[in-house]
């Protein structure tokens, strides 16, 4: 909002009680009529130099559990779904026969990665889309140390197999098997169509 301007006969009766006024300061020149004052500036209040403290106020309230490796299934439920989301919820369900079947029991890692390898080829070349892998849930391990191992050898070098060339262009999709198809112990792939 702006000041108005004085009008003349406000500035007379001013004169008139100026004149009638004792002056607190007679060394100061007396100015012919009264100035605008200017506006006032901020006054900033000054900062503390010490915010207040309190005891414990950047301790965490409860220690970090420890941050262990998600396990297979896991981290295979927390990828992106890279295939149509209602086949996805069907297959998740156990509600799609796989087309074919892989069983790597008893098998060694020198066999079971080759047997896996021109499996999912030859059926992506058949034109199959959703096969199983089933690699068994493993063996507990006698002596639990004190670092630990995962539970079977298989079940964690075949999800890691299917995302590595040659099997990465023909993978799309790999999730944990439903319990009617062999649940922690078997794993889903889908296909990607042969172009």
């Amino acid at each position: 909002m702006s000041r108005r301007k004085l009008t003349a006969e406000e500035i007379e009766l001013w004169r008139k009680v100026a004149k009638q006024a004792e002056r607190m300061h007679p060394e100061i020149p007396q100015s012919v009529h009264p100035a605008t004052l200017p506006k006032p500036k901020p006054t900033k209040t000054p900062k503390p130099r010490f915010e207040a403290f309190e005891v414990g106020q950047t301790a965490a309230g409860k220690p970090a559990r420890h941050a262990l490796k998600p396990t297979i299934g896991d981290s295979l439920r927390a990828s992106p779904v890279q295939m149509d989301t209602k086949a996805f919820g069907r297959m998740k369900r156990g509600k799609i026969k796989p087309e074919g079947k892989l069983d790597l029991h008893g098998m060694r890692v020198d066999t079971a990665h080759p047997a896996l390898i021109r499996f999912i080829l030859s059926a992506q070349a058949s034109g199959k889309r959703l096969v199983l892998v089933v690699t068994g849930k493993g063996k507990d391990r006698d002596e639990p140390g004190p670092i630990p191992t995962p539970r079977g050898v298989l079940r964690n070098q075949v999800p890691q197999w299917l995302t590595l060339p040659p099997l990465a262009q023909a993978v799309l999709q790999v999730a944990p098997a439903h319990i009617s198809h062999g649940g922690d112990g078997a794993y889903y792939v889908y296909l990607r169509r042969t172009r």
